[in-house]
């Protein structure tokens, strides 16, 4: 009895460890003080930080409608989730851009990558980003049911940080260390998608967007995931985040499409 309550309180403390270390990862909310840090076992969280950045973007943006018109809600949208990362992925989005657009060797791609400095093509990578996810939370405020923009406001984001899970499996990492190395540690399992089925579960109730959503969803990570294949034969962190920030802009746009 005492090494089953042990055991349950073992797993209990590093199932939130696992979780304060995905919130810490990845978004700039507080995780509490000495959080473990566990690479590779927040993986399979990294849906369920999604759904909590969702979910603080919908109270942000109920927030914001008080006072503001619909544009400029719309950009403060924008801004928000940029500053709840930190900017982190879009970091990626434009190191990915500067070295994968490059035209060098995958030695020289993935050494221009780990340069800090921003280039021009990263430069306009991330303002094409930033400029295609501001369309996309326009179109779907401007298309869908209040209730629908929430829903997909709760979901998007859980889909985008999701992808990241689809390419530490399916893609071998580019350097011998650096920031992603250790997520990379073991083979991932059916266990660590299963918080994926959340947001999956979710997307039903936004009717027929469901099948849009879910379908463009698959596409877009096996289309970048291919194209990361034969450009570079592997994966970066940078190219994780780029994924991330890429994807969530186009579900955004794919999800305020109007079909009937």
């Amino acid at each position: 009895m005492n090494n089953t309550n042990e055991n349950y309180g073992e797993d209990k403390r590093k199932f939130l460890s696992d979780f304060k270390s995905a919130l810490q990862f990845i978004t700039i909310l507080p995780s509490g003080k000495n959080s473990h840090f566990s690479p590779s076992g927040m993986i399979r969280f990294f849906p369920i930080i999604g759904l909590v950045i969702g979910s603080l973007l919908i109270v942000f943006d109920l927030i914001a409608s008080v006072f503001f018109y619909e544009g400029v809600v719309v950009l403060l949208d924008l801004i928000f989730l940029v500053v709840i990362t930190g900017a982190f992925h879009l970091d990626g989005v434009g190191d990915t851009a500067d070295g994968i657009f490059s035209h060098r060797s995958r030695e020289k791609a993935l050494l221009i990558m780990k340069d800090s400095r921003t280039g021009m093509m990263g430069l306009v990578a991330v303002v094409c980003t930033l400029a295609v996810k501001f369309a996309g939370i326009y179109s779907v405020k401007a298309s869908c049911s209040g209730t629908t923009v929430m829903l997909l406001f709760l979901i998007i984001p859980a889909y985008a940080r999701s992808s990241m899970i689809f390419g530490i499996k399916f893609l071998n990492y580019g350097r011998e260390k650096g920031t992603g190395h250790d997520f990379f540690t073991r083979e991932l399992e059916f266990k660590d998608f299963i918080w994926l089925c959340i947001p999956v579960i979710i997307s039903v109730f936004t009717g027929y967007k469901f099948i849009i959503i879910n379908f463009s969803f698959g596409l877009m990570v096996f289309a970048i995931l291919f194209f990361y294949k034969k450009k570079m034969n592997c994966i970066t962190g940078d190219m994780l985040g780029a994924m991330t920030e890429v994807i969530e802009a186009l579900l955004f746009v794919v999800a305020g499409m109007t079909l009937f």
